[in-house]
């Protein structure tokens, strides 16, 4: 397989190839101003080109409290009626000014009812979400969803080989999560988004290799810096608090990873690590990192401290706005029996330099979903092998 990510303008928005919609103009946003449109790489034989785009038009606002920054989640129902395989996805910002970086989930049949439901639940369109969908039974890291691109200024389609796609089944949705930023204009509303997602589609053959997302993860376990003090910088008051959130299934992630890493007890520290066994064969074509905001580093090493060590993903300088896929320099065949070993990095001090963090009481930070909150996931694209 060859996967190939572009880095150069924003993807440009259309119903068919040569019929682009020119971008709006480029808001005072300073990450975003003059942005350009790129137009996508040809279709490759057997190839055909899906538009969708969001059901209306979105005019962001920020959080209740303060803040300038709203992440919201789209359902877009790319109303398939046959089987078909994703080869490239290319995402499409209609207001540069504020949209500042997006995530494009491909969730299967089976996790389609709990997002709908998600959807109809919540006033408005769409519903606010961070790390993830939001929606439990079509997340990630729970293997209910596939993680299929993320877009941040500058980077276009990210292309994969027509030998290998995500399988995409009639039935099944996407999921679209928008980090929308209004620092330009001191956290008001201020103009409308309805952003695009372009799907490459091939029918496939009986050769095709049907990629899925394998996530393996670490604990959090990040106690408040030295000049923190607060009932949340206690353990046991921000697990209570990141359950009563969240509910008890991510309350629990805490202990649970603590248990599954084989730690017998947390230990609290800036860097983490867990490892993991192989239970079934598989290839491992690329990968990203996962964490939020006090994200410093993350790791992937298949089989450390043994001669078959290979470092599989190293991304030294973490950047929650750029979790850009990573091709692996060549695919790497893994067994049962191999180890696989994720460690994260985070730093408490950076809370009081990101403008998210910086009115939010000190915690303990743990595993959970909110912006408050950690994670420590490796996100590999992998695909299976019966031998």
């Amino acid at each position: 397989m060859t996967l190939v990510t572009a880095f150069a303008a924003v993807a440009a928005c259309g119903s068919d190839a040569g019929n682009h919609a020119a971008p709006p103009a480029a808001g005072p946003h300073s990450a975003h101003a003059g942005a350009s449109s790129a137009p996508p790489q040809p279709l490759r034989a057997g190839e055909r080109f899906l538009d969708l785009a969001m059901a209306e038009a979105y005019t962001p606002t920020p959080p209740e409290g303060g803040g300038s920054d709203e992440y919201r989640c789209q359902m877009i129902d790319p109303g398939l009626t046959k089987t078909a395989f994703l080869t490239g996805t290319q995402f499409a910002p209609e207001n540069v000014a504020i949209a500042h970086h997006a995530i494009v989930y491909a969730v299967p049949p089976g996790g389609a009812a709990a997002v709908r439901k998600q959807d109809a639940k919540t006033p408005g369109l769409g519903w606010r979400c961070f790390g993830g969908t939001g929606v439990a039974g079509a997340e990630v890291e729970e293997g209910d969803a596939a993680w299929v691109d993320t877009w941040a200024p500058g980077a276009t389609e990210t292309l994969l080989d027509q030998d290998a796609g995500y399988k995409l089944e009639p039935g099944g949705l996407l999921v679209l999560q928008i980090h929308y930023n209004l620092l330009a204009t001191d956290g008001k509303p201020t103009g409308s988004d309805r952003s695009a997602v372009r799907l490459r589609l091939t029918d496939g053959t009986p050769q095709t290799r049907e990629l899925e997302t394998w996530s393996v993860d670490a604990p959090t376990e990040l106690p408040c810096a030295a000049d923190e003090s607060g009932p949340l910088c206690d353990r046991a008051a921000s697990i209570a608090d990141v359950t009563k959130r969240f509910g008890s299934e991510v309350g629990g992630m805490a202990d649970d990873q603590v248990e599954e890493c084989g730690r017998g007890k947390p230990k609290p520290g800036n860097t983490q690590t867990c490892d993991h066994e192989v239970e079934a064969p598989m290839t491992l074509f690329a990968g990203f990192g996962h964490m939020h905001m006090l994200g410093r580093s993350i790791k992937v090493e298949l089989n450390p401290g043994t001669p078959k060590a290979k470092v599989m993903l190293d991304v030294p300088q973490f950047d929650f706005d750029n979790q850009r896929l990573v091709k692996l320099p060549s695919p790497v065949e893994v067994v049962p029996g191999d180890t696989v070993r994720v460690t994260c990095t985070h730093d408490a001090g950076l809370r009081k330099l990101v403008p998210q963090l910086k009115k939010l009481p000190p915690r303990y930070v743990v595993w959970g979903d909110g912006t408050s909150d950690e994670m420590c996931t490796g996100i590999m694209t992998v695909s299976p092998r019966e031998s």
